[in-house]
């Protein structure tokens, strides 16, 4: 890759909308330039064998098994509500119809 220039910074600044004072770009071209001399020593790396994976270790998921239990019945549910309508909690509106 060419090397970065201070203008090169600049408009990646701008077009990133980050204001960057004139000692900062100067610090951020040596900067740039060693992050994507990383990226493409990373991208050197040989994959051509490697299993394409979502997660570098073995994950499960850890559920339970569905199962009907006992529950509270509407009525128990409501009993201790201040207001109900239809087996439901009944709840003052906030929104109008517009």
């Amino acid at each position: 890759m060419a090397d970065l220039s201070r203008d090169d910074v600049a408009h990646l600044a701008s077009l990133a909308r980050i204001d960057l004072s004139g000692a900062e770009l100067d610090s951020m071209v040596g900067e740039l330039a060693q992050i994507i001399a990383s990226v493409e020593s990373v991208q050197q790396a040989p994959i051509a064998d490697v299993t394409p994976m979502s997660h570098p270790m073995p994950i499960t998921n850890v559920t339970r098994p569905d199962e009907v239990r006992p529950s509270l019945t509407p009525e128990e549910a409501l009993a201790g509500a201040p207001d109900s309508e239809l087996s439901r909690f009944a709840v003052p509106r906030i929104l109008t119809e517009d």
